[in-house]
């Protein structure tokens, strides 16, 4: 028997791609090197080199998508197996599946305060 890989595979992709371009933007946005030299004074007066939370931030929100990414693959697929046998547990399916997109959100919460950091 064959096993399914549409949806969760696509969706696996998408995450991974916007884990990429959300760490290439922190990475290699205009805007980040025109505010490091700003950032690097302020930086400088608190101790904290503004290059590293910057690969921080990018680390964050990049790593935490690719995780969402495989969390969401794995818990909807095994969310579709269920729902093909029960359709009744549609909610508490759906539930699982933002409880595993929760953990994009928390990287990229946790990049936005480390970069408010800085400023």
């Amino acid at each position: 028997m064959k096993k399914p890989f549409g949806i969760p595979l696509a969706m696996m992709a998408l995450t991974f791609v916007l884990g990429l371009v959300s760490t290439a933007l922190l990475l290699w946005a205009p805007e980040a090197h025109a505010a490091s030299e700003v950032a690097a004074a302020t930086a400088r007066s608190t101790g904290i080199d503004s290059s590293w939370v910057f690969i921080g931030a990018a680390l964050a929100t990049g790593l935490s998508s690719l995780g969402a990414g495989f969390a969401v693959a794995k818990v909807g697929t095994a969310a579709v197996g269920a729902l093909a046998e029960k359709p009744e547990l549609f909610g508490r399916l759906l539930i699982f599946i933002g409880l595993a997109e929760g953990i994009a959100i928390y990287g990229l919460i946790v990049s936005i305060l480390m970069l408010n950091r800085l400023g």
